[in-house]
């Protein structure tokens, strides 16, 4: 049992479930006890599934309330009667302020009967007793404001990471009463979020699989899963030694049967593992998943506000495109951006110094936020008159060069203008082509480039989003291509396309692209977040990076192979940046062939499965880039 506990405290943790805040305050806290009642529902949906339900009313019954409410796969603990959160709510202020909060766990899942099925896919058209997380969502709001007391009709919701693809969720179809929503850090597509960048696979969140994909049917308040252990500190080193994906398997295996003589060895036992291993392309298997393919069903009855981290590894494709699509469909709608400084969900921490790994933004960043910001969106569309005017700007951007906030009246702003800028010979990257010629370097299957210089072992990598990018520098591996010591700012704002001219002598290539900010040798200050072996001077910071599988650069859904030795264009789309490379500082491109091990290792020759690949699959190869390759910024005029 204590296992167990472990073992559910460390997926809350880490994926940011119920409660991502970070509480500093004493255990004798007793605010929500003292000012709240909590109770335990089973709400029935349309199918006659029963959602399991917590919700925390104002003791104060003199006034009505709106209602904010969570749906979240990670549990909505604590389970029993006189077991309260010490926190709940957004933030503490929605909290302090009063306001019937609601967690619920989602089908499948801790205290929710049903079968879980992960990203569970909208059905647009359904029948009277088919449900999706639309429709359970629609059906709990329902049950809400006709069944809790001194509600005042209006629901908010919120969610960080999984619980944020349910806010969006919420708003597909949305209940009548359903008035806001922030969807924050929030999921969008799982070939393109959290396990998958552009086809390629997060070979670093291997130990998050069986949190998803380990079979219930049954309600529990204890964990079901377990991690795979590792028996490493050098993750490295670890998967470097486990070789090809399909090694990998017997990690997902629960019956213990003997891996190396049963019949049965490449069995998967691990529904999500499956998953990932017999859909590795973008097929209907993925597509009818995605969320963010539906923002067309957004009634403007709904507000929403987006939140992202501009250095959240796990999922800043989801929320971008949330933000887009109901830009790109909702007309009428009210639809607000905010992306901050954070890596994933801190925004949602009540830290005064805000860093991101080694790097300082400055302090009061997440705590203004909460105050300023989101607090007040909810409070006008929930409490307030709910129009248009709710004070907040339609893009609230934080420039982390600058490191200030900037408000827009559209996100990208409407005098970013695109340049191309080229990866030029002698490491230059120039405004304009100045040759063609081919750059080679050579890709070793047994040295791969690791993604970062740290010999540890994490369970989702988030600090190498602003790592010092020196180590990679100096690899031969590794192509470097800057601009002279830049002589006035240099804003970028929105996204990047990298559009590279390769070739390769196999058939088969990743291509990873890296855009930094070299800082000037003279910097003096430190902080104290910073690593031991490291200086602010020259600091080689990483300001986006992305990957793309060779094999999906015509198409997601056909992969195809490269022809060995012909010139091929291969397009990275970056995610969105605000950053200004200050007077004094350098932009620097990087584009590599490996990323070990946050992305899996591509063969390098073309089989139709990484995942089903053998060793002698795995070839070194020589790979080349052309100098007129170039890199589409979005730059601020």
């Amino acid at each position: 049992m204590r296992k167990f506990i472990l073992l559910t405290i460390f997926s809350l943790f880490l994926f940011s479930s119920c409660n991502p805040t970070k509480e500093k305050e004493p255990q004798k806290d007793t605010f929500v006890a003292d000012n709240y009642t909590k109770k335990e529902v089973d709400i029935t949906m349309r199918d006659g599934v029963k959602l399991h339900t917590t919700i925390y009313s104002p003791k104060d019954t003199s006034k009505k309330y709106p209602i904010l409410m969570q749906r979240t796969p990670y549990s909505s603990a604590p389970y029993g009667e006189g077991k309260m959160k010490r926190k709940i709510g957004p933030n503490v202020h929605l909290m302090k302020e009063l306001n019937i909060v609601v967690y619920q766990d989602v089908r499948g899942r801790w205290m929710s009967e049903g079968v879980y099925d992960n990203m569970r896919a909208y059905i647009p058209n359904k029948t009277a007793k088919q449900s999706d997380e639309v429709s359970d969502t629609y059906d709990t709001i329902d049950w809400l404001v006709k069944n809790v007391e001194n509600n005042n009709g209006n629901v908010g919701t919120w969610g960080i990471s999984y619980p944020g693809h349910y806010a969006t969720v919420s708003t597909i179809d949305a209940h009548p009463a359903l008035k806001a929503a922030s969807p924050q850090a929030s999921i969008g597509d799982f070939f393109f979020d959290d396990f998958h960048h552009n086809g390629a696979f997060m070979l670093s969140y291997f130990r998050a699989i069986s949190l998803f994909g380990t079979y219930k049917d049954t309600p529990t308040d204890s964990a079901w899963y377990s991690f795979p252990k590792m028996d490493s500190k050098d993750q490295y080193q670890f998967f470097l030694d486990k070789g090809p994906l399909k090694n990998l398997n017997k990690y997902f295996q629960y019956d213990k049967l003997d891996v190396k003589t049963s019949e049965n060895k490449d069995r998967i036992d691990d529904f999500f593992w499956k998953e990932i291993v017999e859909h590795p392309n973008y097929d209907e298997n993925w597509k009818s998943k995605g969320i963010i393919q539906h923002m067309n069903r957004v009634p403007s009855t709904v507000a929403t506000m987006v939140v992202a981290g501009e250095f959240d590894a796990e999922d800043l494709y989801g929320p971008l495109e949330t933000y887009k699509g109901i830009e790109k469909y909702g007309k009428g709608n009210y639809n607000t951006l905010v992306f901050g400084p954070w890596d994933h969900g801190k925004w949602a921490r009540n830290t005064v110094k805000n860093y991101v790994g080694n790097y300082y933004f400055g302090d009061s960043i997440s705590l203004k936020f909460q105050s300023d910001v989101e607090t007040k969106f909810f409070n006008h569309f929930l409490k307030g008159n709910g129009d248009k005017n709710s004070g907040l700007p339609e893009a609230y951007v934080f420039d982390t060069g600058k490191k200030e906030w900037k408000s827009y009246d559209t996100w990208p702003p409407k005098n970013a203008v695109k340049q191309d800028w080229f990866l030029s010979e002698n490491q230059e990257l120039t405004s304009t082509k100045k040759s063609t010629k081919g750059i080679q370097f050579i890709s070793d299957i047994k040295h791969p480039v690791p993604y970062s210089e740290d010999i540890k072992t994490v369970f989702t990598p988030r600090k190498y989003m602003t790592d010092d990018q020196r180590f990679a520098a100096r690899r031969p591996d590794v192509l470097v291509f800057e601009t002279d010591v830049l002589t006035e700012d240099f804003t970028l704002a929105g996204d990047i396309l990298a559009k590279l001219k390769v070739a390769t002598t196999g058939s088969a290539a990743d291509w990873i692209v890296k855009v930094i900010d070299v800082h000037p040798d003279n910097v003096k200050e430190d902080n104290k977040e910073l690593q031991d072996h490291l200086k602010m001077s020259n600091y080689h910071l990483m300001v986006r990076s992305e990957v793309l599988r060779g094999r999906f650069r015509n198409s997601f859904e056909f992969p195809e192979p490269f022809t060995p030795n012909k010139k091929t264009n291969v397009n990275i789309k970056l995610q969105d940046v605000f950053h200004t490379f200050k007077k004094g500082h350098k932009v620097q491109i990087q584009v590599q062939s490996t990323w070990f091990p946050l992305i899996d290792l591509n063969p390098q020759t073309y089989v139709d499965n990484i995942y089903k690949a053998d060793k002698k699959d795995f070839k070194t190869q020589t790979h080349t880039v052309f100098t007129d390759s170039s890199i589409e910024f979005s730059v601020l005029k």
